[in-house]
């Protein structure tokens, strides 16, 4: 039996990375974050029953139930299973009932937990696969806000110092050893049941509370299936595409959902584990992918023509970026992240007004602090509204519930920087939201005088003269409002710093910043046209000006806007330190295609926050 000390638990503790958005670690035993070991230490084992177990306590004064029903999954990580026994002895430690499906994709669990009391997801998202980690959230279909977050971190750190809860945790633990962890009978199924309808709810903007509804939304997916089998009999039936990456969405609805609205529908190592590749979906991930699409296509196995999209889910599956043919290069190609999020906002903003919604001057796209500034231009054209939260999905989260209650319409909200987004009443990224935003856009069409979506979306542009037939993603794509922007993913997006003070070293960066303004100013307005700038910080849910003092943002966003004569918004530098490493997060974004500029200030930012880090 595995006899712990303070002093080794508390060394493990020290590596766990700890916030918001989940807990994780290197859990691989050897310590290799590209390790494909499913073994853990007894360390970590004991650390994730604490875990657990602490939740435990905060899910039953939550709920105000004895024996509260908490959700226990993992994603395909080899470390998941040996990481859920270990949570599931926390768990029923403090009396937990738990529902344990096996592996399932984070969207999945999240919206079945909605009929249960919590859920605890195994998972370290993007990470390595040596990365393991838990996620926790109660029955709104979200992982725990921040306060709450906070106070479960808090406990946690106090239970992980307290030797009496080690030594009966570690007592549990060696009890739990003697029987494997099983699935729970049919809860595998009864998942699946509750995320397809809930997912079915999401894509087509209509409940399944009432009979009309249901009646609703069948309607709108048979609008969906029909427009696809138009497409087929000319001889041109759409396709999707998926390079699952051993995922867990490997296990979840896709195939079906796909099959089921009369997409053909085709795989990349689709074998739950088979993990062939980096698990971010970025980059290189995405190359296989494309080549293989190039392949199908050029071979034949999709139409001339043919709607052709295709997606590369992380490991739990709530993230995926996109892959499209491009006609003009004759190859697919991977989209940028930022790309995927506007096409989804012009999507799902004239998806409201395709389906009815006459007031979108009530409607507010809610995005991060770093979403490229095209996103303002295609609400604009709508008549929305945009709001900012800090990066981070809680905050965004948070951010539209509070507009909700404030009577706004939210339809659509994300981290545009990341590609991934939030799909109303969904809580949670999900790449079939994407997906299907996508394919609503390309094959709802005009018809007996209704305009399609693309239709809608030229109408506002200016450019509705142009045949709909003519637009392929690619043509798309080329009314999108250019702006150069930063990946998040580049090797230039981050800083390693040394202060720990951000407000301080932000105060420093803004005595530089002024100093060399004047200067810089005459080259930027011949360049760009711009002549003045303002300074706002995003903290959680908040926006403020903060042009006096950037130290106001604290450890939150902070993001200088540089303006015109006429004050529009021209281009912007943004700069967000991490919570968990020594780095500065750093991008810019600039108006127009391939623009120069977003180099030339990226280069600017860079270098103003390496000399206030001295």
């Amino acid at each position: 039996m595995y006899e712990p000390d303070t002093d080794s638990v508390q060394k493990a503790l020290e590596a766990f990375i700890l916030s918001a958005s989940g807990w994780r670690k290197i859990f691989a035993a050897n310590g290799d974050e590209e390790s494909r070991s499913p073994e853990i230490r007894p360390e970590d084992a004991l650390l994730t029953a604490l875990a657990a177990g602490t939740f435990a306590r905060f899910v039953r004064s939550a709920s105000g139930k004895e024996r509260p029903a908490v959700l226990l999954a993992t994603d395909t990580r080899p470390t998941g299973r040996a990481i859920a026994a270990a949570a599931a002895a926390g768990l029923r430690q403090e009396g937990a009932e738990i529902l344990f499906p096996g592996v399932a994709a984070a969207p999945e669990i999240m919206a079945a937990a909605r009929t249960q009391d919590a859920f605890v997801y195994i998972s370290a998202s993007h990470n390595p696969i040596g990365h393991n980690g838990l996620k926790f959230g109660l029955s709104d279909g979200g992982v725990l806000s921040a306060g709450d977050s906070a106070r479960l971190i808090q406990d946690f750190r106090q239970a992980a110092g307290d030797a009496n809860r080690i030594c009966r945790t570690a007592e549990v633990l060696a009890a739990s050893a003697q029987s494997a962890l099983q699935e729970t009978p049919g809860c595998k199924e009864a998942v699946l049941r509750e995320y397809e309808t809930f997912i079915r709810e999401v894509i087509t903007d209509a409940g399944t509370g009432t009979p009309e509804q249901a009646v609703l939304q069948n309607r709108r997916f048979a609008e969906l299936r029909g427009a696809a089998e138009t497409e087929s009999r000319k001889g041109k039936p759409p396709a999707v595409f998926a390079d699952f990456n051993g995922s867990a969405r490997t296990l979840s609805v896709d195939r079906k959902l796909i099959a089921d609205t009369g997409f053909r529908f085709f795989t990349l190592h689709g074998k739950p584990g088979d993990i062939a590749h980096r698990i971010v979906p970025e980059g290189s991930s995405l190359f296989e992918g494309a080549e293989e699409m190039t392949r199908l296509r050029r071979e034949g196995k999709i139409a001339d023509g043919a709607v052709f999209i295709g997606y590369v889910p992380d490991c739990d599956g709530d993230r995926g970026n996109l892959i499209f043919w491009n006609e003009k290069t004759a190859r697919a190609e991977p989209l940028e992240a930022q790309q995927v999020f506007a096409l989804s906002v012009i999507a799902e903003l004239a998806g409201l007004v395709f389906y009815g919604e006459k007031e979108t001057n009530r409607c507010t796209v809610v995005v991060n602090d770093p979403t490229s500034m095209r996103i303002e231009k295609i609400a604009a054209a709508f008549g929305a509204q945009v709001a900012r939260a800090e990066v981070g999905e809680a905050n965004v989260v948070n951010l539209a519930r509070k507009l909700r209650g404030e009577g706004r319409i939210v339809r659509i909200l994300g981290e545009g920087s990341n590609g991934g987004n939030i799909t109303h009443p969904s809580a949670v990224r999900d790449p079939l939201s994407t997906l299907f935003a996508l394919l609503k856009l390309l094959l709802l069409k005009d018809k007996d005088g209704h305009p399609g979506l693309i239709r809608i979306w030229l109408e506002r542009t200016g450019a509705a003269a142009r045949r709909q037939e003519d637009f392929t993603l690619a043509g798309i794509l080329e009314t999108i409002p250019p702006f150069t922007t930063t990946s998040v993913f580049e090797k230039n997006a981050q800083i390693r710093i040394r202060e720990r003070d951000h407000a301080a070293l932000k105060r420093r960066f803004q005595h530089i910043f002024e100093k060399e303004w004047p200067q810089r100013k005459s080259r930027l307005e011949q360049q760009a046209g711009i002549t003045s700038w303002t300074a706002v910080r995003n903290n959680g849910i908040t926006q403020a000006e903060c042009t006096r003092d950037f130290g106001e943002s604290g450890k939150g966003g902070l993001k200088v806007i540089f303006r015109d004569p006429e004050g529009r918004n021209k281009a912007f530098i943004w700069m967000r330190g991490s919570g968990t490493e020594p780095v500065f997060r750093v991008m810019a974004d600039a108006e127009g295609a391939d623009n120069p500029l977003e180099k030339e200030l990226l280069e600017w930012l860079t270098s103003m926050i390496r000399r206030a880090d001295t």
